[in-house]
């Protein structure tokens, strides 16, 4: 199994500028910390100057990225809070998730002396997580702070996941895909090169895509089934989940031949970037099959 890569971005810019309270409070349950406009400063950017801390953007959408969230948290107090875990509530903190500019959902970042380091986004086991927290406390050692680095079991790669962790540290995420690719060639149902394959290329996708201009263009041009499908992709990787499915169902729904096909297809596809748990995404399966028949 592999271990998510650490981007070499750390110190990556952020503005906090247009920071104000947010109108939509969280409907969270977890006993995990809450970064809030508030309190972000004060409770988890200045405490990395002490120990690491690390942050993750989920969204009660996403079941997916809230099991992670309080996996993360648990870990955190199994460790006695030796690095502080902050979950961002994305829907109810739009304006924190925007100005540490949150890609997508989830989305794990760190913060070593007040310095910002982009981390993971997409869910990972525990052991595999715990051995990117062993990295953040030999970097944190590296900053100058007084850190006891634990120790995390290093986990054996497989050859084809090797060669596609390699590539996504250099942002080639079509030599990642391929690697993926290679990988279900030998094993046609390991769970991680079918999900790291699907996001692989979803980013190959968005990768020259402008977020707003193209959702803008597919909103003018409602019955593009090309531009539709542009904008799913923007939305699916923005965590936007109902959106980027209605907007095919819609396709498969008033479209009939190539489109109608191209449509269902893609939005397919999508389903698989989606925890089968999703309520949005049992809810699409329903309205597909509707719309198709």
């Amino acid at each position: 199994m592999s271990m998510p890569p650490l981007p070499g971005n750390f110190g990556r810019a952020f503005d906090l500028s247009s920071l104000t309270k947010p109108k939509v409070e969280s409907v969270s349950s977890s006993t995990a910390l809450e970064a809030t406009v508030e309190n972000f400063i004060t409770d988890f950017v200045s405490i990395s100057k002490e120990k690491p801390v690390v942050l993750l953007a989920y969204s009660q959408r996403s079941p997916a990225s809230v099991e992670l969230r309080d996996l993360m948290a648990e870990m955190s107090l199994t460790d006695k809070q030796s690095w502080l875990f902050g979950g961002i509530d994305a829907d109810a903190q739009p304006q924190l998730a925007q100005a540490l500019q949150i890609p997508s959902i989830p989305y794990a970042i760190a913060f070593i002396a007040e310095q910002p380091l982009a981390l993971f986004d997409r869910p990972y086991p525990q052991e595999q997580i715990a051995m990117v927290i062993a990295k953040l406390f030999e970097m944190a050692k590296e900053k100058g702070l007084s850190v006891e680095i634990p120790e995390a079991k290093e986990i054996p790669l497989e050859p084809e996941e090797a060669a596609a962790l390699a590539a996504l540290e250099s942002g080639d995420y079509s030599g990642a895909a391929m690697a993926y690719r290679n990988w279900l060639q030998r094993k046609p149902d390991e769970l991680m090169a079918k999900i790291g394959l699907a996001q692989c290329e979803l980013m190959v996708r968005i990768s020259e895509l402008d977020p707003q201009d193209t959702i803008k263009q597919a909103n003018q041009e409602p019955a593009s089934v090309e531009k539709q499908i542009k904008a799913a992709d923007i939305e699916i990787a923005q965590g936007q989940i109902k959106s980027a499915f209605d907007r095919l169902i819609n396709v498969v729904r008033t479209s009939d031949g190539d489109a109608k096909k191209l449509a269902k297809e893609h939005l397919l596809l999508l389903f698989q970037l989606v925890d089968p748990s999703e309520p949005d995404l049992i809810r699409a399966r329903t309205e597909l099959a509707s719309a198709l028949f």
